[in-house]
């Protein structure tokens, strides 16, 4: 044997860190197992990367993701067999559905026992192929490297998402060969397709020259594409004077602040920004997918409009919506032809032609669609983020959030500049997602602000990870709005089925200041508007991690709403929202509220 064969001959279990080393791994996220033991073994014996101990395996998952949603980087968790894979699952799914790009590592029984209903044994592989891009059980050590890498490869190309490798006890003791990622064939079944079809990208082009009332519907792909892809959708938007909304996953590729800019889409997007795709003659449909919260009831979604669909995901187009103009291909490579072709032949264009559509926005806009009853004697959860947003928008602030309404009020009220500030869970919509993606943002960026916006039922989900954030020194803030409901439950409820409040409303909880101390962090609670932002900059100023109870108004809904079944030129604004469920709503106590 060579030397450079012996420098290669080493255990599985050397093998997965040599790999990660190999593919830009920094951190990893896991918890220990008796199927992943050689692994920490070798952990504990090497410094290059640096592994985060989480206190259950959705935290590993979702901390992945805010890491790789902040950075785009991929994200790595490493869990145990049985158990401890099952428990990833829900991570899984949600990084499917939002295209985050995740390399899961599973330990797995030895393979003598397989099928054998061994302790901690579940089929792996049959169980994440439905919320994985793909995934593979490991069979021969000498493959390993080369599985991992491959992982890798397709976890961040194409459309982003989870992958999984499941790697048996005997395969991590066993002694095999090291392939580096440069030795490994790139696999001819998998070849994403980057480049746009030119002849579609002047099709769509010419089609966008003759709009008269265009509009821009931005997505997550957008912010996946790269730094590059953001830089010119805002060349896009300045060239052509377009109208420009979002999904919530898109927020952040086009600036708030921006003139153009209407707001985010959708069920709980802007009036203004939904009459305009109602009323759209060309949309331009990039990076996002039609999600079932954006178009409303579908025969009625942007009736009247000539569709152009940019995305990476063949799969994606005339899946949901047929289009005029389909256009397969990275975000940033067509984005760059179009504003190409746009400076091209946009000498003799009508400047003057989009005035009356912006007339018709400004008549939209004038609705303040997202306007609300201030008070000075309790906190209204709108007037909580506008004074976070206030207070924290000249920092390096990263925001993430759990699920529900204060999810809906942030994507609302705290306005994003930049991409890769805001990390959300948007199409599994998780509980629990918020508080863990922030540790993974801190570890990402450890001299950032990153704060948490979160429900009192959302953080409950993921709460033990407190005890992780002070172990690691992590000073993530976790901003509750705190109504004593799972709040966009009881609005359905209220609004949708005759006020009865079933389950709802949470009459034992805990108290997030003690909670806090006992985990070892600081608890701050206001109940008052007038003293918030004194309580809000020392959550900031806190060098520790802070759970901050602020009290809201219990029952206040979230509006502008599109209702189900309802087309988005029939939405529910705050002021029209008048009918017998909101004005006699009743709490779960009886007690009759206004």
């Amino acid at each position: 044997m060579d030397a450079a064969s012996k420098d290669n001959t080493m255990t599985g279990a050397e093998i997965v860190l040599r790999a990660l080393k190999d593919n830009g791994v920094e951190v990893i996220f896991g918890y220990p197992g008796g199927a992943v033991l050689p692994i920490y073994d070798e952990i504990h014996q090497q410094e290059d990367i640096k592994h985060i101990l989480v206190r259950h395996e959705q935290g590993a998952g979702h901390m992945a993701e805010g890491y790789a949603r902040s950075t785009g980087k991929v994200g790595v968790m490493l869990v145990t067999s049985g158990p401890g894979a099952t428990n990833a699952v829900t991570p899984l799914q949600d990084a499917l559905m939002d295209s985050i790009p995740l390399v899961c590592l599973s330990g797995q029984v030895p393979s003598s026992l397989i099928g054998s209903d061994a302790f901690q044994e579940c089929d792996t592989v049959g169980i994440t192929r439905p919320c994985t891009k793909h995934n593979w059980l490991v069979k021969d050590v000498n493959e390993l490297a080369a599985t991992i890498h491959e992982a890798f490869r397709i976890a961040r190309s194409g459309r982003p998402g989870p992958v999984l490798v499941d790697i048996p006890k005997d395969i991590q003791f066993a002694t095999g060969t090291y392939t580096p990622p440069s030795a490994v064939p790139i696999q001819t079944s998998y070849q994403p397709k980057v480049d746009g079809d030119i002849r579609r990208i002047e099709e769509a082009v010419a089609l966008m020259k003759t709009a008269r009332r265009p509009i821009i519907y931005s997505g997550g792909g957008v912010i996946n594409s790269g730094d590059a892809a953001t830089r010119l959708l805002r060349e896009l938007v300045s060239l052509t004077n377009f109208p420009i909304t979002s999904t919530l996953m898109g927020l952040g590729c086009y600036p708030s602040s921006g003139t153009n800019w209407l707001g985010m889409l959708g069920m709980h997007g802007t009036y203004e920004a939904n009459m305009a795709m109602h009323d759209a003659d060309v949309m331009i449909c990039i990076g996002a997918r039609f999600d079932d919260r954006i178009t409303g009831r579908l025969n009625a979604f942007s009736p009247n409009s000539k569709k152009i669909h940019i995305d990476i995901d063949p799969s994606s187009i005339n899946k949901i919506v047929r289009v005029d103009v389909p256009i397969a291909g990275d975000v940033g490579r067509v984005l760059e032809e179009m504003v190409r072709l746009w400076h091209a032949g946009s000498a003799d264009l009508d400047k003057t032609r989009l005035n009356d559509w912006w007339g018709d926005i400004a008549r939209w806009r004038a609705r303040k669609s997202l306007s609300y009853k201030p008070s000075d004697d309790v906190i209204m959860p709108q007037y909580a983020i506008q004074r976070l947003h206030a207070l924290t928008k000249d920092r390096d602030t990263y925001i993430t959030t759990e699920v529900g309404q204060h999810q809906m009020w942030a994507a609302q009220f705290y306005g994003f500049e930049e991409p890769n500030r805001w990390m959300t869970s948007g199409g599994l919509g998780t509980m629990g997602y918020g508080f863990p993606a922030a540790i993974g943002v801190q570890v990402a960026h450890p001299d950032s602000l990153v704060i948490d916006i979160a429900g009192d039922a959302s953080i409950q989900m993921c709460i033990q990870e407190m005890s992780c954030a002070v172990q690691y020194a992590l000073p993530v803030k976790i901003f509750i709005l705190n109504n004593q409901y799972m709040g966009m439950v009881r609005q359905w409820q209220q609004l949708l089925h005759g006020n009865r409040l079933s389950n709802s409303y949470t009459e034992a909880m805990p108290d997030f200041v003690k909670l806090a101390e006992a985990y070892g962090g600081v608890g701050i609670r206001c109940d008052k508007p007038g003293e918030l932002d004194d309580a809000i900059l020392r959550m900031i100023d806190s060098p520790a991690p802070v759970i901050f109870d602020c009290r809201v108004a219990n029952l206040a809904n979230c509006f502008p709403m599109i209702p189900s079944g309802k087309a988005h030129n029939e939405m529910l604004l705050p002021d029209e929202a008048t009918d017998e469920a909101v004005a006699t709503a009743i709490d779960a106590k009886g007690r009759q509220l206004v």
